[in-house]
C-alpha cells in the first residue's frame, strides 16, 4: 500500500464500522481505517462468513456480538487498527484479520484513560524498546504494511528521536498528532512539531491535527511537507446527548483519540 498522495479515512470509536467506511470510499477515500479494536478483545473472536450481509464478521466467542466486520469490497484498502501493550498479542490479533484486511496500524496516540492504565495508547509513547519490539514483531512476520500514530513529546529532540527509530523498524508510515498527551482538540495543533519529524524521515509522515476544511489540506501540507493530512470534523455526538467534537481522521496521502 502506497500512503503518498491518498484520500483516507482513519478510525473513529464507535463511528469508524463497515457503512461508514464503504461512504467514504464512495466519495472519493482511498484507504479507510477501522476503529481502533484491543488486542485482548478481537483474539477472543471468531470469523464468520455472513451470507445474508455478504460480510466477514469476527465475532466474539460464546456471544454474537460483532467485533470487527468488514467485506470483500474494501479488501484492498481497509486498515485495522490495534491497541496493545504486547507484541505477541498484537501479532496474534493481526493474524486474524491479516487475510480479511490490506494493512494493520498500531495506535500509539491515545491519551484517554482505559487506554493509559492498560499500557496502550499514548502510554507507550514512554516505552521507546516496547515500541521497537510490536513494530518489529509485525514487520517481521506480516506481509502487510504496518504503520503507527504517535503523539508529539516534550521536545522536539524526543519526538524526532522516537520517529527515528520508529522508522528504523520497518514501518512503512508514520502519523503525528500534533499535540502533545494532555492537550485537548481545543488547543491548537503544533504544525511545526509534524514538520520536524517529515524533515528527519524518508518514509512517509502523516499529518493529524487542525485542519478543518479543504483549503486547509494545502496550507498544513506547505506547513510541514508531509504525505498526508487529516482534517477535524464536528460530529453529533449522540451518546453524550451533545454536539462535541469527534476527531474523523481522513487523510489526503493516510486517526480518534
Amino acid at each position: 500500500m502506497d500512503y503518498r498522495n491518498k484520500k483516507i479515512l482513519a478510525p473513529m470509536v464507535r463511528v469508524g464500522t463497515l457503512p461508514l467506511r464503504l461512504l467514504a470510499a464512495e466519495y472519493g477515500a482511498d484507504i479507510t481505517y477501522g476503529e481502533e479494536i484491543v488486542d485482548h478483545k478481537i483474539i477472543k473472536c471468531e470469523r464468520r462468513i455472513n451470507e445474508h450481509l455478504g460480510s466477514t464478521d469476527f465475532v466474539e466467542k460464546g456471544t454474537e456480538s460483532v467485533v470487527f466486520r468488514t467485506c470483500d469490497q474494501e479488501k484492498n484498502r481497509v486498515v485495522f487498527q490495534i491497541g496493545t501493550s504486547n507484541a505477541v498479542r498484537a501479532l496474534t490479533a493481526a493474524q486474524l484479520v491479516c487475510n480479511d484486511v490490506a494493512a494493520v496500524d498500531i495506535n500509539m496516540g491515545c491519551p484517554k484513560a482505559f487506554s493509559l492504565s492498560g499500557g496502550m495508547g499514548a502510554a507507550l509513547l514512554s516505552k521507546p524498546e516496547l515500541i521497537s519490539d510490536i513494530l518489529t514483531t509485525l514487520r517481521r512476520n506480516l506481509s502487510l504494511p504496518v504503520t503507527c500514530k504517535i503523539r508529539l513529546l516534550k521536545s522536539p529532540h524526543d519526538t524526532v528521536e522516537l520517529a527515528r527509530r520508529i522508522e528504523k523498524t520497518g514501518v512503512d508510515a508514520i502519523a503525528v498528532h500534533g499535540r502533545y498527551v494532555l492537550d485537548r482538540p481545543r488547543d491548537p495543533a503544533k504544525w511545526n512539531g509534524i514538520a520536524d519529524v517529515v524533515s528527519a524521515l524518508s518514509i512517509p509522515v502523516i499529518a493529524n491535527g487542525d485542519v478543518f476544511e479543504y483549503d486547509d489540506f494545502q496550507r498544513i501540507k506547505s506547513a510541514t511537507g508531509m504525505f498526508g493530512h487529516i482534517p477535524r470534523l464536528s460530529l453529533p455526538n449522540k451518546r453524550l446527548g451533545s454536539s462535541r467534537h469527534i476527531v474523523l481522521l481522513v487523510i489526503f496521502a493516510f486517526p480518534f483519540v
